[in-house]
């Protein structure tokens, strides 16, 4: 949909950038370079001097987008209760499949966001009138910001585990 976007919509440039950056690899690495050949083995464990498990940290990055991404859609949703509903109960998943619809639900809500910033008819600037002041814009700058910080940690943690 970037490709075909009308010369004449002035936040094009914008859309574009934002879309690129939330998808990754600009100054930080991807998403899927993180989670790519992980050691299945550890995601469950927490390094010496690490406070969270890849597990925790994929969930929590899973459940905070999911959160943005269904806020910015709809007045109806409810966010979950803070900070508990931000974080997983365990510090591993039931089976190894709990990761890979981990992943690829955080995939899916990437999609959904960058699609709505792709789109036009989505003002980048207008508040939501649900919230107190959002705009799509200031929802995919979180977006951003919040990721980036975690898949750091996230990056750590895998480092942590490669002898």
């Amino acid at each position: 949909m970037l490709d075909s976007m009308a010369n004449n919509e002035p936040d094009a440039t914008l859309r574009k950038q934002l879309a690129a950056m939330i998808s990754g690899g600009h100054a930080h690495i991807t998403f899927e370079d993180v989670v790519r050949d992980f050691p299945r083995h550890r995601i469950g464990q927490r390094p010496p001097g690490i406070p969270h498990s890849a597990w925790e940290l994929l969930e929590h990055l899973r459940i905070a987008q999911n959160d943005i991404v269904e806020f910015s859609r709809s007045g109806n949703y409810e966010s979950p209760s803070w900070p508990e509903g931000y974080w997983p109960a365990d510090t591993a998943p039931s089976d190894s499949a709990d990761w890979d619809r981990s992943v690829q639900q955080y995939l899916d809500d990437r999609a959904r966001l960058v699609e709505m910033l792709s789109d036009p008819a989505h003002d980048l600037h207008a508040e939501f009138p649900w919230g107190d002041g959002q705009t799509l814009l200031r929802e995919a700058l979180l977006v951003l910001d919040h990721n980036s910080y975690h898949l750091g940690q996230l990056m750590l943690v895998k480092k942590s585990w490669q002898d």
